[in-house]
């Protein structure tokens, strides 16, 4: 979940396991030693706000404003990032941001709300989270980061008690949104929430002129989160800077599958 991209405001923190090492799995793909660690002090956020420069404005061609070779805006100091290191090189190589419901309130809103009007969930927010800015080094693609990263989430929400994330979960448009939109037609009548939880995008896709009827797969993390038992919230939101059409998903604890309860829940 894209949950997005300054601040003179302290990096927050709370109390976790600031270090967890994984192990390493042998398959076919190389894979890497890593820890996963909450951000603690600057200098750790900015190496978060680097990798999300590179994979986000180099790879994908957003348009951000900002310090050079940094994502950066004013959420960044509301949340907790969470951060997957390589063990051998120390470099930062995938990274979440989570805005926990307190924080969400001292801001005063959420970074979906940009995007989407999210008045039907308003009764989850007490213990509602927004993650987002979710994002992995290209050479580190293999899964074990990405499950780092949900490893570390699902610890977090266990930690403090919240049983709900919402982010946006993104895809590219650099075929102008023709995949998108098919993407949105194949998963409507079976990965969608209850209408009591949709959302409303206030830039739509424009789903029917762009929908060709072809038959698409969705992206490997997408399919992640919808395995895990995450919805979609309803119809998709084009984000201009990002060039993405983002999904609004919804993620309840009490929904995730059980093949993988265990590995995430304890």
């Amino acid at each position: 979940m894209r949950e997005l991209p300054t601040p003179t405001l302290p990096l927050a923190s709370f109390p976790v396991d600031t270090r967890r090492r994984l192990p390493r799995r042998e398959d076919a793909v190389p894979q890497h030693n890593l820890s996963v660690a909450w951000a603690h002090g600057d200098e750790a956020l900015r190496e978060a706000q680097r990798l999300r420069y590179r994979v986000f404005a180099e790879e994908m061609g957003a348009q951000l404003s900002g310090p050079a070779g940094l994502d950066v805006d004013p959420f960044d100091a509301y949340c907790d990032h969470l951060l997957v290191r390589d063990l051998e090189t120390l470099k930062v190589v995938g990274t979440y941001r989570v805005l926990p419901p307190h924080r969400a309130a001292q801001i005063g809103r959420l970074y979906s709300e940009g995007e989407f009007d999210i008045s039907r969930l308003t009764h989850l927010r007490p213990k509602m989270v927004e993650v987002g800015r979710s994002c992995v080094h290209p050479d580190y693609r293999s899964g074990s980061v990405i499950m780092s990263l949900w490893a570390g989430l699902a610890d977090y929400m266990k930690k403090h008690g919240y049983e709900t994330m919402l982010g946006c979960a993104s895809v590219p448009m650099g075929d102008g949104g023709h995949y998108a939109a098919n993407l949105y037609c194949s998963l409507r009548e079976t990965s969608m929430t209850e209408p009591e939880y949709h959302a409303f995008p206030h830039t739509p896709l424009p789903v029917d002129e762009l929908k060709t009827g072809a038959n698409v797969t969705a992206p490997p993390l997408v399919k992640g989160y919808l395995r895990l038992g995450a919805k979609f919230c309803g119809a998709p939101a084009w984000d201009p800077h990002f060039n993405t059409a983002d999904f609004l998903t919804l993620f309840r604890l009490t929904d995730i599958n059980a093949r993988y309860a265990r590995h995430f829940l304890g």
